[in-house]
């Protein structure tokens, strides 16, 4: 046999089921009647070695337990023979020693492992089974291995080893995550319809990362998504990339081809263009389907075709329902359940029935149906795309997922009924026929009115085109006005200019003066007419910008200074969205900096978490090369994120750190020492607090009295100090409290 036939025998072997091999067999050697018989030849043949087989494996088995060797290291192991028969509890593999067994897979085995060397650690130890190392099997483990080696995210388990037994069966070790699956710790613990949309916020930027680096899960279902508890914290985790897919570059040397005709998933949760034979490739999307399944059945506790009656409608009715047959919307699955489910569904969301089928309807209905199209290109595109539209529902914002268009449904519905409309449509033109000469003339005379009307609507398009351009050019005039009156000194009448531009252009120059014209209102102590300014110009920097991290803090500052909290909320959540990805260790140590002036949720400090580490890792692996004063913005930013995340003792080791590096930028030392005071007084050292709390307030009252003045001997930005004051009002609020509970 050649290598394609090779794998077909192999394949067939693997296939349990005695209808999905024969289906298998029929299309794989379809035309070739001989090679069909000659693979049943084989198959009976190889049936009927397996007695033969088993005795032979008995009596390596009995003859194994004497074969006990000493490495180098003087740990006892047995060898390969008896690896050939199973991995035993208690047997070791390397530096790790097997405890027990705690998942299985279709062809591998997964235990709790014990690491002795060279730190000690439980983790989880994947492994090829016995009888199932074929070629295509060992291509998916390594990929596996391979997949998940390419990805370090906060809701991905983490791979931490590889390698081969000595019988050259390859294993991986990844993070051993002591959760439960995602569908039941939400029924569990009785979240709520908004509890449980987080969490699946977090799943969707999870795959967002496994696409970024060029993979595709294709197996995503709740068994695949793990919930641990970090601090009382629910977090989910993405294990399992058994089937995933490279799109953009091979996994390894193995990686497997999937045979024409044979389906790679799970039936329930598996995209339309996965069942396909006709060569179409699976991309990304293929992924937002399976999100889309995922976020049904969190809603409704059921998924959109129940996996048993696919299972048992056979392969070519399981393709045509997932291809062909729309699914109820969420809400409308809901009426289909008999009352004493529903109830019991409604409780697990902690609500009554009718309240639950009226959270469904509307918004997330049509979130979960666009991610559920059956045609690619109508999903959303990305994970991320679908994350920020649920979170556009939990916002109370518009969502971008619409219902389907009036025509979309009719081709959809014509595409169902072929023959039915073909039918009315041979009528129909027998019809129109018979009438043709009677409607010729109303035909041109409508046709001069649709002229006309098209006429007078191009007229009108023009017109707002001209009043559009009119408008910029009024807007461009009044800007080069301003920009003329700054340079003369009437700095005033520049500003009012400015003010009254209704469409500022996205350019560098746009952006310059909105900064100067706003720092010179902070000298003024205007401040909301400067949070104007620089709410125009966070505007402009996020559709044209090179490092507009400084306008950042400039704008995050004055938010939380003048109290408007709700726009500060929107404001973090955006800057994390546009810079997730970044390897700029300044602007990571900024973002942190910028979305802690208050304190922030969990979710929040998880998105946080990227930016925190890219800032340590820079300072210590770095910290020769960072300037000093760099350097202490850094140990700054990193002690803000320990006490935000309530790490007190690590927060007082960050302030002292960065106190040491002794800049002399005063406005940062004052924030450091604000932040130890805090942390001192959550540590329960009160007078140590309020003492550190003393001596910065007698530095920022000179400051702020009567506004802002500049020290002109310190170095700082003016938003430096803004930002020790914001601290300085924290550090009052929470000193003053422990104060008055120490008497």
């Amino acid at each position: 046999m050649n290598a394609a036939q090779q794998e077909i025998f192999e394949t067939a072997l693997e296939l349990k089921d005695k209808v999905e091999r024969e289906a298998m067999l029929d299309r794989a050697c379809d035309g070739d009647p001989q090679f069909r018989e000659r693979i049943n030849e084989l198959l009976v043949a190889h049936g009927q070695a397996d007695p033969f087989f088993s005795d032979c494996v008995t009596a390596v088995a009995n003859s194994a337990e004497q074969l006990i060797t000493v490495d180098g290291s003087g740990a006892a192991h047995k060898e390969s023979d008896a690896e050939v028969l199973e991995e035993l509890v208690g047997s070791k593999i390397g530096p790790y020693k097997l405890l027990q067994k705690i998942g299985e897979g279709g062809c591998g085995v997964v235990y709790m492992a014990e690491q002795e060397l060279p730190v000690r650690r439980r983790v989880a130890l994947k492994i090829i089974k016995l009888g199932m190392d074929t070629k295509s099997v060992i291509a998916r483990f390594e990929a596996e291995q391979q997949a998940l080696a390419l990805m370090d995210h906060p809701n991905i388990a983490r791979v931490l080893d590889a390698g081969a037994t000595q019988s050259g069966r390859p294993f991986f070790v990844m993070e051993l995550v002591h959760g439960v699956r995602l569908t039941d710790f939400c029924d569990e613990n009785r979240f709520n319809t908004k509890q449980r949309l987080e969490l699946f916020i977090q799943v969707c930027r999870a795959i967002q990362h496994a696409h970024q680096k060029g993979i595709i899960h294709r197996d995503i279902k709740p068994s695949n998504i793990l919930v641990t508890q970090h601090d009382g914290v629910p977090v989910p985790k993405v294990i399992d990339f058994g089937i995933a897919k490279a799109m953009e570059e091979k996994l390894t040397d193995k990686t497997p081809f999937t045979m024409q005709g044979l389906f790679i998933g799970t039936p329930a949760y598996m995209s339309p263009e996965q069942t396909q034979l006709n060569g179409l490739d699976v991309d990304t999307r293929s992924d937002i389907y399976s999100l889309g399944v995922l976020l049904y059945e969190l809603l409704t506790g059921k998924t959109p075709f129940d996996q048993k009656e696919l299972m048992a409608a056979g392969l070519d009715e399981m393709r045509r329902t997932l291809c062909e047959q729309e699914p109820r919307k969420p809400s409308a699955k809901l009426n289909l359940l008999p009352d004493a489910e529903l109830t019991v569904t409604a409780q697990r969301r902690r609500m009554e029935p009718p309240k639950l089928r009226s959270e469904l309807q509307g918004d997330l209905d049509w979130v979960v149906m666009k991610a559920l199209e059956k045609d690619r290109s109508r999903r959303y595109q990305t994970a991320n795309g679908l994350a920020l539209d649920v979170q556009r529902h939990l916002d109370n914002e518009p969502v971008f997922a619409r219902p389907p268009s009036r025509l979309y449904r009719l081709q959809k519905l014509v595409r169902r009924n072929r023959v039915v409309f073909v039918a009315v449509g041979l009528v129909a033109l027998a019809l129109m026929v018979g009438t043709v000469v009677s409607t010729w003339l109303f035909l041109r005379e409508r046709e001069a009115r649709q002229r006309a009307m098209k006429a007078e609507q191009q007229k009108t398009i023009f017109q707002q085109e001209a009043d559009r351009l009119r408008e910029a050019t009024e807007d461009h005039r009044k800007f080069l006005k301003a920009a003329e009156l700054y340079r003369r000194g009437k700095r005033e009448e520049a500003d009012a200019l400015l003010g009254e531009i209704k469409s500022p252009q996205m350019t560098q120059e746009y952006a310059a003066m909105y900064r100067t014209l706003g720092d010179w209102q902070i000298g003024n102590k205007n401040w909301l007419r400067a949070l104007d300014r620089f709410a125009v110009l966070s505007q402009i920097n996020q559709s044209d910008y090179l490092d507009s991290s400084l306008d950042d803090q400039r704008y995050a500052v004055l938010l939380v200074d003048q109290g408007k909290l709700d726009e500060y909320e929107r404001f973090r959540e955006s800057l994390v969205s546009r810079e997730v990805g970044t390897v700029n260790s300044v602007v990571a140590e900024r973002v942190v900096r910028q979305c802690l002036l208050t304190p922030a949720n969990g979710q929040l400090l998880s998105a946080l978490s990227g930016f925190a580490e890219i800032t340590r890792n820079s300072l210590e692996n770095n910290n020769s090369k960072i300037p000093s004063g760099l350097a202490a913005y850094y140990a700054y930013s990193l002690a803000l994120m320990a006490y935000r995340q309530g790490d007190y003792d690590q927060t007082t080791n960050w302030c002292q750190r960065a106190l040491n590096y002794n800049h002399n930028v005063q406005s940062r030392d004052v924030s450091v020492q604000l932040i130890l005071a805090m942390a001192h007084a959550q540590l329960g050292e009160t007078e140590k607090a309020q003492a550190e709390l003393a001596a910065c307030r007698k530095i920022l009252d000179p400051v702020f009295m009567g506004g802002l003045t500049m020290p002109k001997v310190w170095q700082g930005f003016w938003f430096d100090w803004l930002c020790a004051r914001i601290h300085l009002r924290e550090a009052e609020a929470l000193i003053a409290g422990s104060s008055d509970t120490s008497e």
